[in-house]
């Protein structure tokens, strides 16, 4: 399904977009680059456990986790302007997977519809 694909796309964007973001694109004033990575990038690893069983788990998985992302992405943006470019794109990654994740859902409820309504 082309949804699966823009999803899987989206959330493998998001993985690439946290070491590019705190190393490179606007690391921390802080210089603690490897503590924020420790802190951002997990959440996101945590749904590729369950891609080897179920794709469609993984996926919800990674749009739940995906929320708390867009939320980071806005604050992010609102209040640390050297952070703007990098937490909208966050945010557009995260409305990306969430819209093909319901995409997603949405075809497979017609689908089965479908399979329902033909004898």
């Amino acid at each position: 399904m082309k949804s699966e694909r823009l999803a899987l796309a989206a959330w493998l964007a998001l993985i690439v977009l946290q070491p590019a973001w705190y190393l490179w694109l606007a690391p921390p004033a802080s210089g603690q680059s490897w503590f924020a990575l420790l802190l951002t990038l997990p959440p996101l690893l945590l749904p590729l456990s369950a891609l080897r069983r179920n794709l469609g788990r993984a996926l919800l998985w990674a749009g739940i986790v995906a929320l708390f992302y867009f939320c980071h992405g806005i604050v992010a943006a609102w209040a640390v302007p050297a952070t703007r470019l990098p937490a909208l794109l966050e945010v557009t990654l995260c409305c990306l997977l969430i819209a093909a994740i319901g995409a997603r859902t949405r075809a497979l409820k017609r689908a089965a519809a479908l399979r329902r309504a033909v004898p």
